[in-house]
């Protein structure tokens, strides 16, 4: 049913495997937006939204899950590149493959790639970084409108076997939001198939998410809007909605700390700490990416001397202890 592609995962050891475009027993994103009232989405997220925390959170009602942002000509010209940033397995489905490209050949180039083994990609237009934005990627598309609009309309020309397939981008507004409105409606005309949208400009980082802007972007297109930033709970992501009417939810931070946040969990339950354990322990992942997503889950529930102790340790065996020890786990 599946064949090995373009090689093995450094980071997990999973292959990355090809689509069988027989086997449509998972939803496609489209068919999501139009079956359910609100979609919860897991975002892109740097060294954390690979594939072990992407099969995480698909057990917690998360329905559509991103890869980390990766950048597109990197990607293209690298077989190195290419094994490293992006694996993927039969149940990692409905997946969006985030690329950072400042160009529409390097963004056309790499959803090429990755046609047949993810259901759509994604044009990063909003990582506020010094870095990225200093390469052309990220937020600084913002201000690229007529960009942004050729680089959707020629991943649209050139992965077109698929009519299921999407292409998305992700924004922060501007401080003018007659300018996001302007991007988003050329983005839309240039076919893409929703937009997700982080409510802050590129210069906030904890000021509220600006509701109105989420609204006034929903009002103003017709394809699906998806907010971002500050949801950490199913009371959050049903509050968004009904102020703002949005089609769906994307989590960052608050479904690090918490996967099974769309389950409608407080805080982490120990059931999924220990999926964790055996989805981590089974791909051989890195201690580091391991341990980092333990103490993100187990935050809420340590205190601080316990938090301390817990992310001096530095090694599996002593982690598995500890859980099992403090918290009956193992």
């Amino acid at each position: 049913m599946f064949q090995m592609a373009f090689g093995d995962s450094q980071e997990s050891g999973e292959v990355v495997e090809k689509e069988d475009k027989s086997d449509m027993s998972w939803m496609k994103p489209l068919a999501l937006f139009s079956e359910k009232k609100l979609v919860n989405l897991c975002a892109p997220m740097v060294r954390y939204s690979k594939l072990p925390f992407r099969t995480l959170v698909r057990k917690y009602q998360c329905d559509i899950a991103y890869t980390p942002m990766i950048v597109s000509n990197c990607f293209v010209c690298s077989q190195k590149a290419r094994d490293s940033d992006f694996a993927t397995c039969k149940g990692d489905r409905p997946l969006i493959t985030q690329f950072a490209a400042s160009n529409a050949t390097d963004l056309a180039d790499a959803a090429e790639i990755v046609a047949n083994y993810s259901d759509g990609v994604d044009l990063n237009c909003g990582c506020p970084q010094r870095w990225a934005i200093q390469e052309g990627y990220g937020a600084c598309l913002i201000k690229k409108p007529e960009l942004v609009k050729d680089m959707v309309t020629q991943v649209r020309n050139r992965v077109s076997v698929d009519e299921n397939f999407t292409v998305s981008i992700k924004i922060r507004i501007h401080k003018d939001l007659r300018e996001t409105v302007d991007l988003c409606q050329k983005a839309e005309k240039a076919g893409v198939s929703w937009i997700a949208v982080h409510g802050r400009t590129v210069d906030q980082r904890c000021e509220p998410v600006n509701v109105e802007a989420l609204r006034l972007v929903k009002d103003s297109l017709t394809v699906p809007v998806i907010a971002n930033g500050d949801i950490r709970s199913v009371e959050d992501a049903k509050r968004i909605q009904e102020v703002t009417g949005v089609d769906g939810v994307m989590a960052a931070r608050g479904i690090l700390q918490n996967p099974a946040m769309y389950a409608g969990y407080d805080a982490t339950p120990v059931q999924c700490v220990r999926d964790w354990l055996d989805i981590a322990l089974s791909q051989g992942l890195s201690f580091t990416t391991f341990h980092h997503h333990l103490m993100y889950m187990l935050e809420k529930v340590m205190s601080r001397s316990e938090r301390r102790l817990f992310n001096s340790l530095s090694s599996i065996t002593a982690v598995l202890d500890y859980l099992r020890e403090y918290y009956g786990i193992g």
